[in-house]
């Protein structure tokens, strides 16, 4: 059947109702997790109503990795202070990790994806930190990091070897460079440097995705993040898998 066979396709957060959603995917990338954690509760309320075998995957709190200065940051309830975001190893960052894991504890989540912002540079400050907060958080669930500066490319094998972590791509557009296995967030499609969200994927381009999966062999996630087409497309990628 091929490697493609081994992955679970979901979507980045719940585009149609969840008793819809969960006979159509097995697993969903929480979406409401990146701006303000929901309650403990609402997420304890997710997994029970689940069917057993479905999966959550969870989006990083973006206080720890954005620019509390940043036009968004109003949106995650916290104080604009520089002792948070920008994968610093603060205390302050350290605590809101401890704080953030509890929280999703309850969605028994399988991956979480740490995505930072176009403006993070591989700077060595920036290199430094991130090694010393992957390296200082506890983790027990994989990890995985969507860059989305191309300063980081001559960085991604070291630093992501040296702190145990998948590197999270969109797979029409860039190459994953390290990771037992794989998570790929497909976007939709690209004009210049521009996404353009709401883009309906070509039967082409789907099975582009499958071949690499075949030749990557490895297990993992495709995660559908092409706005209003999402459930249609990984519908489709799933026949197209299991073909």
């Amino acid at each position: 059947m091929g490697a493609g066979i081994q992955v679970k396709v979901g979507c980045c957060g719940f585009p149609i109702a969840r008793s819809k959603y969960y006979k159509k995917f097995k697993v969903v990338e929480v979406q409401k997790t990146f701006y303000k954690p929901p309650r403990s509760a609402t997420l304890r309320k997710w997994r029970e109503e689940a069917p057993k075998d479905f999966e959550f995957t969870v989006k990083a709190w973006m206080v720890f990795t954005h620019d509390p200065r940043s036009p968004i940051w109003r949106k995650t309830g916290m104080p604009r202070d520089d002792d948070y975001g920008l994968l610093r190893p603060t205390e302050k960052n350290m605590k809101e990790w401890n704080n953030f894991t509890e929280i999703i504890k309850p969605l028994e989540p399988k991956f979480i994806v740490f995505q930072s912002p176009p403006s993070f540079k591989a700077t060595k400050e920036n290199i430094r930190n991130v090694l010393d907060f992957f390296n200082s958080i506890e983790r027990e669930t994989p990890l995985g990091w969507e860059v989305r500066d191309e300063s980081w490319k001559p960085h991604i094998v070291r630093v992501m070897q040296e702190v145990n972590l998948i590197h999270v791509v969109d797979p029409l557009y860039e190459e994953p460079l390290y990771g037992e296995m794989i998570y790929f967030r497909l976007h939709g499609g690209r004009k210049g440097s521009k996404i353009m969200y709401n883009y309906r994927y070509s039967d082409e381009e789907l099975i582009k995705v499958k071949q690499l999966l075949d030749e990557l062999g490895k297990v993992g996630y495709v995660m559908f993040n092409n706005g209003v087409y999402m459930v249609e497309d990984g519908i489709r990628f799933l026949e197209i898998l299991h073909r």
